[in-house]
C-alpha cells in the first residue's frame, strides 16, 4: 500500500514539478520538527519549484544558443588582455545597452579576446532571460588594430 508521501511523491513527478519532487521528505521532517505552519511549508515548496524551473529554463537556452565555448565574464583571463578594459566590460555586463537600443563593437586582431567578451555577455544576457539573438553584440576583426577596443555606438 502506497504512504501519502509515496503519493505525493508520484503526483509531483507526474505534474513534472521537478524541484518540488526533489524536497518533500526534508520539509516534511521540517514541518513535522518544528511545527511549521501549512502556508510556509507551501511556499517553501513553490519556491523550490520556481527555483528548478529556473535553473532549467537558463540550461535550455544555453544549449540553444549553442556556445562554442564554456567562457563567462568571470573566467575571462582580463589578466592576459592587458588591452581590455575591464570595468568597462562589467558595465556592458550590466547589459543596459540592450535596453537602450544600443550596439557594441568588439574590434582587434584575432586572439585579443573578442568571441570570449562576446560569449560571456550571451551568457549574461541568458541569464537574465533577455533574447540573445536581439541584444548580442556582433564580432569583427581587423587586422591593423593595435588592440582590443570596445566602442559603445548608438544607431
Amino acid at each position: 500500500m502506497m504512504t501519502m508521501r509515496d503519493k505525493l511523491q508520484a503526483l509531483l513527478t507526474q505534474l513534472r514539478f521537478h524541484g518540488m519532487a526533489e524536497a518533500p521528505d526534508a520539509e516534511i521532517e521540517r514541518v513535522e520538527r518544528d511545527a511549521t505552519p501549512a502556508c510556509e511549508l507551501l511556499h517553501r515548496m513553490l519556491c523550490a519549484e520556481a527555483a528548478s524551473r529556473r535553473q532549467r529554463s537558463l540550461a535550455y537556452r544555453l544549449d540553444q544558443a549553442d556556445l562554442p565555448w564554456n567562457w563567462t565574464l568571470d573566467t575571462f583571463p582580463f589578466e592576459r588582455q592587458p588591452g581590455i578594459d575591464k570595468a568597462q566590460i562589467k558595465g556592458l555586463a550590466g547589459l543596459d545597452f540592450p535596453r537602450r537600443a544600443d550596439k557594441i563593437l568588439l574590434i582587434g586582431p584575432p586572439g585579443t579576446g573578442k568571441s570570449g567578451i562576446a560569449i560571456g555577455l550571451l551568457r549574461e544576457a541568458a541569464s537574465m532571460a533577455i533574447a540573445a539573438a536581439s541584444t548580442m553584440p556582433r564580432c569583427c576583426s581587423t587586422s591593423f588594430t593595435p588592440r582590443s577596443l570596445i566602442v559603445p555606438q548608438g544607431d
